[in-house]
Formats: structure tokens, sequence, C-alpha cells
């Protein structure tokens, strides 16, 4: 059975299935989530059998909650089925809405609740690769000129995150270990 997401039709929040989502380019719920540990931040590369962006980097996990699932609940979730991590709990950083082409006809329009979590050193990360290729840690600013040199490997979100919103994500925190 296809996953039902949030996405609003005709003014008003309706359950849809996610392909139809993406292929009628509908405004939908989603849920991105950074986890950090400093100034390093957990992105993965998507794996090759995702039906959009497949073999992308991202950042360290993405999805559409529930239909009537939490968002905060959802990152948790997330976190756990994509790369094995538990025990973090995400805060809340802001709301993103963005569209973008995604590829194969497909379009991203989302409204995005971003969380940050930070990690403790020697965080577990076991990858899921019916999700994740593969993970890596790299320096904030480093990811984000990493961004502007080579957009074609990143997920059109993540381009957006990096060049438009880096400081209504990260701000204080970034600021603070500067």
């Amino acid at each position: 059975m296809e996953e039902m997401i949030p996405a609003w039709v005709d003014g008003r929040l309706t359950p849809v299935g996610k392909l139809a989502v993406h292929q009628q380019g509908l405004r939908h719920k989603a849920v991105s989530v950074f986890v950090t540990e400093g100034s390093r931040v957990l992105i993965q590369r998507r794996a090759l059998t995702k039906y959009h962006t497949p073999g992308l980097w991202a950042n360290t996990c993405c999805t559409h909650p529930r239909w009537e699932e939490d968002a905060a609940a959802c990152a948790v979730r997330r976190l756990r089925e994509e790369l094995g991590i538990t025990g973090l709990f995400p805060s809340y950083a802001d709301r993103i809405e963005y569209r973008a082409d995604v590829g194969a006809g497909l379009i991203e329009h989302e409204v995005v609740d971003v969380f940050v979590a930070e990690a403790a050193a020697g965080l577990v990360v076991e990858p899921n690769p019916d999700e994740v290729a593969e993970v890596r840690w790299v320096d904030l600013y480093d990811l984000a000129a990493e961004v502007r040199r080579n957009p074609e490997r990143f997920t059109p979100w993540v381009r957006i995150y990096m060049t438009e919103h880096i400081d209504r994500i990260f701000g204080a925190r970034m600021l603070a270990l500067r």
C-alpha cells in the first residue's frame, strides 16, 4: 500500500499518496534533520534505489510525516529508520518552504519543519542500505562551500538550505562555535 502523506488539495490538508504528491507537485509537509557534533554535520548519500535523487548527498535525514504524525516524532522515527540513530531528540530550528524539480518529472513542493540535534562524540550510526549509500561528517562551512562548488552532487533541498537558509537553520549554534 502506498504511503499517504499530508498535502494541501484545494486549500485543505488531505492524505495523498507520496508518488502522486510528487508527480502533481502538490504542496506537502516534510521533515528534515541535521545531526551535528560541534561544527560538523552528518550528511548521507542517498541509496541508488531511491525513486528520486538517488546517489546524491543530502542532510542527515529527511522524509514526509505520516498522516497525523507529529513532526518531532517523525524526526526521531526517521533518524532510527534511516541511520539506526537512537537517543537523540532534535530541536525545532525553523520552517522552510521550497519548490524544486527533483528529476524524472517529479516536483518537491515542501513545507519543511527543520530540526537540529547535537550528538556526542562516538555517535553510533548504522545506515539502512535501502535508504542510505554512505554517510560522512563534514564541517558545516566546508559543506556550504562544497555545495557552491559542486551543486550537482547534492539534492536540491540541501542546495537550498546551504545557500539560502544556513543562518536560519544553524544561526546561534554555529556562532557559538566560532
